[in-house]
């Protein structure tokens, strides 16, 4: 296993080291063990999976609120997605920086994004699904999203005419919903 770091220090991608031989492959998918080497120390409590039918699904701009905030660790088990992190935490050097990395269940990549991270991911292909770990339960009143396409922080998901739920379609910008992320707490 090895763990890569990107433009915002605290999202890593972690990529499994993968054994293959003529019937197949093998990989571990998680070990605590050796992410505690990279200073991921995170216990992990619940497990979601997601599956996207069509290609251009968004999904995003998702969090909860402190101090129910997820850390979380995603991979895409069948076909590819472009994973977006958005640093939320006031005062972050930072603040409002996005990261992104193709996942995919070719490359076997993960993305570690932690607390104060907006989190969402648009389908390269069809037939998409996502497992994440996060390490705190869902919180239905403290699930918040942003806009996906909110000027003030820019993402470029690569597509136009997004496949989005109602949920994402009618999300706040940025400048109007209550995250109250705050870097270093």
């Amino acid at each position: 296993m090895k763990v890569i770091e990107t433009k915002i220090k605290d999202v890593r991608i972690v990529i499994p080291e993968v054994f293959g031989d003529n019937r197949g492959w093998f990989y571990e998918s998680y070990n605590s063990e050796k992410l505690k080497t990279f200073g991921i120390e995170t216990v992990f409590v619940q497990d979601n999976r997601s599956f996207s039918q069509k290609k251009g699904t968004l999904r995003g701009l998702h969090f909860q609120k402190a101090p129910f905030a997820q850390t979380k660790l995603i991979c895409c088990t069948r076909g590819e997605i472009l994973d977006v992190a958005v640093d939320l935490r006031k005062g972050s050097p930072t603040y409002l920086q996005w990261v992104s990395a193709v996942l995919s269940e070719e490359n076997k990549h993960f993305l570690f994004i932690p607390k104060g991270f907006a989190h969402g991911f648009v389908t390269l292909t069809d037939n998409v699904e996502v497992l994440y770990k996060v390490d705190e339960y869902y919180s239905k009143e403290n699930d918040r999203s942003v806009r996906f396409d909110d000027p003030e922080i820019g993402v470029d998901w690569g597509i136009e005419n997004a496949v989005l739920s109602a949920k994402d379609e009618s999300a706040p910008l940025l400048k109007d919903s209550d995250v109250n992320f705050v870097f270093g707490e």
